[in-house]
């Protein structure tokens, strides 16, 4: 069980998610090439100092969204029960993530901004390289909780494998919401994908 953030790391968080949205919203609205830090920090509230302090650049604010829910289905996975099966704690753990996207993406998770957000990350090409390093930076805090509910090292193969075939199917269940017209509800996915996963490796 990870410790509850207290109320300093909580509204640092707060301001990071506000940075991210305002990022994102505004690379929507006027496209990536033509946004400024100063122009996010207004957006969010804050300086272009703080701005600087939380991201290294535009395209790191905007990929954070990403990388964040990651960490969010990792700290869900850690808090569910340890006699559940895995891949049962991963459905879970990602489901109640979507649960909390609901709550800081602003329309919810599914809404307009948030469906632009995403289509933003996937398709912008200047954020391909920041893309990959979410991915990459994604599947090690997927890595780190299933080593610790394993019992297991981080480097251990199984644990690599599993990590990697979970983070494939969350970026497989945002390509298929995405396809489907008209859009089916996100959760739905999220069960249909961990089916399909069962099916091919029972």
């Amino acid at each position: 069980m990870t410790e509850r953030p207290n109320l300093r790391d909580r509204r640092r968080q707060e301001t990071r998610v506000d940075i991210s949205w305002a990022a994102v919203r505004l690379t929507v609205e006027h496209g990536l090439s033509n946004v400024t830090i100063e122009e996010i920090a207004r957006a969010a509230g804050v300086s272009p100092r703080t701005v600087n302090n939380y991201f290294s650049s535009k395209a790191e604010a905007i990929v954070a969204r990403h990388q964040d829910r990651a960490r969010g289905i990792a700290d869900h996975l850690r808090a569910r029960p340890a006699a559940e099966p895995l891949w049962t704690a991963l459905r879970e753990a990602s489901l109640a993530q979507l649960d909390d996207d609901r709550g800081t993406a602003p329309g919810g998770t599914g809404g307009p901004q948030w469906t632009a957000g995403v289509r933003v990350m996937i398709a912008e090409p200047a954020l391909a390289g920041e893309f990959l390093k979410a991915n990459v930076a994604a599947e090690e805090s997927l890595a780190e909780a299933i080593a610790e509910r394993l019992g297991a090292d981080v480097h251990d193969l199984r644990v690599q494998l599993i990590a990697t075939t979970a983070g494939g199917v969350l970026r497989a269940v945002i390509q298929e919401w995405l396809r489907t017209d008209p859009p089916a509800e996100l959760s739905t996915i999220v069960h249909q994908a961990f089916d399909t996963l069962a099916e091919v490796l029972p």
